[in-house]
Protein backbone atom coordinates (compact mmCIF):
# COMPACT_ATOMS: atom_id res chain seq x y z
CA UNK A 1 0.00 0.00 0.00
CA UNK A 2 1.20 3.50 -0.70
CA UNK A 3 1.82 6.04 2.07
CA UNK A 4 -1.44 7.89 1.41
CA UNK A 5 -3.39 4.73 2.20
CA UNK A 6 -2.06 4.20 5.70
CA UNK A 7 -3.18 1.23 7.76
CA UNK A 8 -4.58 0.57 11.20
CA UNK A 9 -2.52 -1.29 13.76
CA UNK A 10 -3.57 -4.64 12.28
CA UNK A 11 -1.71 -3.71 9.09
CA UNK A 12 -4.71 -4.57 6.92
CA UNK A 13 -7.56 -2.18 7.59
CA UNK A 14 -7.01 1.08 5.69
CA UNK A 15 -7.28 4.11 7.96
CA UNK A 16 -9.01 6.03 5.16
CA UNK A 17 -11.97 3.67 5.43
CA UNK A 18 -12.94 5.41 8.68
CA UNK A 19 -12.97 8.88 7.16
CA UNK A 20 -14.62 8.63 3.79
CA UNK A 21 -18.01 10.29 3.93
CA UNK A 22 -20.10 12.79 5.79
CA UNK A 23 -22.48 10.11 7.05
CA UNK A 24 -21.93 9.98 10.80
CA UNK A 25 -23.48 6.76 11.98
CA UNK A 26 -21.89 4.67 9.31
CA UNK A 27 -19.42 4.21 12.15
CA UNK A 28 -21.92 1.88 13.80
CA UNK A 29 -21.52 -0.36 10.80
CA UNK A 30 -17.76 0.02 10.95
CA UNK A 31 -17.78 -0.74 14.68
CA UNK A 32 -19.89 -3.80 13.96
CA UNK A 33 -17.32 -4.89 11.40
CA UNK A 34 -14.52 -4.32 13.89
CA UNK A 35 -12.99 -1.35 12.06
CA UNK A 36 -13.82 1.33 14.59
CA UNK A 37 -13.01 0.91 18.28
CA UNK A 38 -16.24 0.89 20.29
CA UNK A 39 -14.58 3.07 22.94
CA UNK A 40 -14.25 5.88 20.38
CA UNK A 41 -17.85 5.70 19.16
CA UNK A 42 -19.57 7.91 21.77
CA UNK A 43 -17.02 10.77 21.60
CA UNK A 44 -17.15 10.57 17.80
CA UNK A 45 -20.94 10.87 17.80
CA UNK A 46 -20.89 13.76 20.31
CA UNK A 47 -18.40 15.73 18.25
CA UNK A 48 -20.30 15.03 15.02
CA UNK A 49 -23.50 16.36 16.60
CA UNK A 50 -21.67 19.45 17.87
CA UNK A 51 -20.25 19.99 14.38
CA UNK A 52 -23.72 19.63 12.86
CA UNK A 53 -25.11 22.19 15.30
CA UNK A 54 -22.31 24.60 14.38
CA UNK A 55 -22.98 24.05 10.67
CA UNK A 56 -26.71 24.62 11.20
CA UNK A 57 -25.89 27.85 13.03
CA UNK A 58 -23.86 29.07 10.06
CA UNK A 59 -26.70 28.17 7.69
CA UNK A 60 -29.18 29.91 10.00
CA UNK A 61 -27.16 33.13 9.92
CA UNK A 62 -27.03 32.99 6.12
CA UNK A 63 -30.69 32.00 5.62
CA UNK A 64 -32.01 34.52 8.13
CA UNK A 65 -30.49 37.27 6.00
CA UNK A 66 -33.15 36.66 3.33
CA UNK A 67 -36.39 38.65 3.46
CA UNK A 68 -39.26 36.49 4.63
CA UNK A 69 -37.12 33.73 6.13
CA UNK A 70 -39.10 31.74 8.68
CA UNK A 71 -37.27 28.99 10.55
CA UNK A 72 -40.59 27.45 11.59
CA UNK A 73 -41.16 26.47 7.95
CA UNK A 74 -38.70 23.64 8.38
CA UNK A 75 -35.14 24.80 7.69
CA UNK A 76 -34.54 21.45 5.89
CA UNK A 77 -35.51 19.48 9.00
CA UNK A 78 -36.47 15.88 8.54
CA UNK A 79 -40.08 14.96 9.02
CA UNK A 80 -42.99 12.67 8.33
CA UNK A 81 -46.73 13.25 8.00
CA UNK A 82 -47.46 16.96 7.67
CA UNK A 83 -43.74 17.71 7.96
CA UNK A 84 -42.66 15.44 5.12
CA UNK A 85 -42.14 17.33 1.84
CA UNK A 86 -44.52 14.85 0.16
CA UNK A 87 -46.64 14.22 3.29
CA UNK A 88 -45.41 10.63 3.58
CA UNK A 89 -46.50 8.57 6.58
CA UNK A 90 -44.36 7.59 9.56
CA UNK A 91 -44.05 4.05 8.18
CA UNK A 92 -42.96 5.28 4.74
CA UNK A 93 -40.42 7.63 6.31
CA UNK A 94 -39.05 4.89 8.57
CA UNK A 95 -38.70 2.38 5.74
CA UNK A 96 -37.09 5.00 3.51
CA UNK A 97 -34.50 6.01 6.10
CA UNK A 98 -33.65 2.44 7.15
CA UNK A 99 -33.28 1.20 3.57
CA UNK A 100 -31.36 4.24 2.33
CA UNK A 101 -28.93 4.07 5.24
CA UNK A 102 -28.50 0.32 4.86
CA UNK A 103 -27.68 0.59 1.17
CA UNK A 104 -25.42 3.57 1.79
CA UNK A 105 -23.44 1.52 4.27
CA UNK A 106 -23.30 -1.41 1.84
CA UNK A 107 -21.83 0.91 -0.79
CA UNK A 108 -19.31 2.34 1.68
CA UNK A 109 -18.22 -1.07 2.91
CA UNK A 110 -18.05 -2.51 -0.60
CA UNK A 111 -16.23 0.45 -2.12
CA UNK A 112 -13.65 0.48 0.66
CA UNK A 113 -13.14 -3.28 0.78
CA UNK A 114 -9.52 -4.21 0.13
CA UNK A 115 -10.75 -6.23 -2.87
CA UNK A 116 -12.36 -3.16 -4.49
CA UNK A 117 -10.40 -1.19 -7.09
CA UNK A 118 -8.28 1.45 -5.39
CA UNK A 119 -9.22 5.08 -5.83
CA UNK A 120 -12.87 4.66 -6.79
CA UNK A 121 -14.46 4.68 -3.33
CA UNK A 122 -15.13 8.44 -3.28
CA UNK A 123 -16.94 8.24 -6.62
CA UNK A 124 -19.07 5.26 -5.63
CA UNK A 125 -19.90 6.78 -2.25
CA UNK A 126 -20.60 10.24 -3.66
CA UNK A 127 -22.87 8.94 -6.41
CA UNK A 128 -24.68 6.67 -3.94
CA UNK A 129 -25.31 9.58 -1.58
CA UNK A 130 -26.55 11.70 -4.49
CA UNK A 131 -28.99 8.96 -5.52
CA UNK A 132 -30.14 8.52 -1.92
CA UNK A 133 -30.94 12.23 -1.73
CA UNK A 134 -32.77 12.23 -5.06
CA UNK A 135 -34.92 9.34 -3.86
CA UNK A 136 -35.60 10.40 -0.28
CA UNK A 137 -35.72 14.20 -0.18
CA UNK A 138 -39.41 14.09 -1.18
CA UNK A 139 -40.07 11.55 1.56
CA UNK A 140 -38.23 12.93 4.62
CA UNK A 141 -35.80 15.62 3.42
CA UNK A 142 -33.20 12.82 3.72
CA UNK A 143 -31.47 12.11 6.96
CA UNK A 144 -29.27 8.99 6.81
CA UNK A 145 -27.29 11.08 9.29
CA UNK A 146 -28.63 11.70 12.81
CA UNK A 147 -26.12 14.49 13.48
CA UNK A 148 -27.33 16.46 10.44
CA UNK A 149 -30.92 15.90 11.51
CA UNK A 150 -30.21 17.11 15.03
CA UNK A 151 -28.39 20.29 14.01
CA UNK A 152 -31.27 21.81 12.05
CA UNK A 153 -33.99 20.38 14.32
CA UNK A 154 -32.60 22.33 17.26
CA UNK A 155 -33.16 25.57 15.34
CA UNK A 156 -36.69 24.65 14.25
CA UNK A 157 -37.72 23.22 17.63
CA UNK A 158 -41.33 22.13 18.13
CA UNK A 159 -42.30 19.40 15.64
CA UNK A 160 -38.73 18.88 14.41
CA UNK A 161 -37.62 17.90 17.92
CA UNK A 162 -40.75 15.76 18.39
CA UNK A 163 -39.98 13.77 15.22
CA UNK A 164 -36.20 13.64 15.67
CA UNK A 165 -36.33 10.20 17.35
CA UNK A 166 -37.08 8.59 13.98
CA UNK A 167 -34.05 10.20 12.36
CA UNK A 168 -31.82 8.68 15.01
CA UNK A 169 -33.47 5.28 15.22
CA UNK A 170 -33.88 4.57 11.50
CA UNK A 171 -30.25 5.33 10.49
CA UNK A 172 -28.93 3.30 13.43
CA UNK A 173 -31.09 0.33 12.42
CA UNK A 174 -30.08 0.80 8.77
CA UNK A 175 -26.37 0.94 9.67
CA UNK A 176 -26.61 -2.24 11.72
CA UNK A 177 -28.55 -4.03 8.98
CA UNK A 178 -25.99 -2.85 6.42
CA UNK A 179 -23.08 -4.16 8.49
CA UNK A 180 -24.79 -7.52 9.03
CA UNK A 181 -25.73 -7.80 5.35
CA UNK A 182 -22.18 -6.99 4.29
CA UNK A 183 -20.78 -9.67 6.57
CA UNK A 184 -23.13 -12.14 4.92
CA UNK A 185 -22.56 -11.17 1.28
CA UNK A 186 -18.86 -10.28 1.41
CA UNK A 187 -17.15 -13.62 1.77
CA UNK A 188 -13.47 -13.72 2.53
CA UNK A 189 -11.01 -14.67 -0.17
Amino acid sequence: MDASYCCEEDGQTPLAERRITENRLKELGFAGRGWFPASELLPYIVFQVLGAIAAAAVLYVIASGAPGFDVSQGFASNGYGDHSPGHYSLLAAAVSEVVMTMFFLLVILGATDKRAPAGFAPLAIGFALTLIHLISIPVTNTSVNPARSTGVALFVGDWAIDQLWLFWLAPIVGAILGAVAYKIIATKE
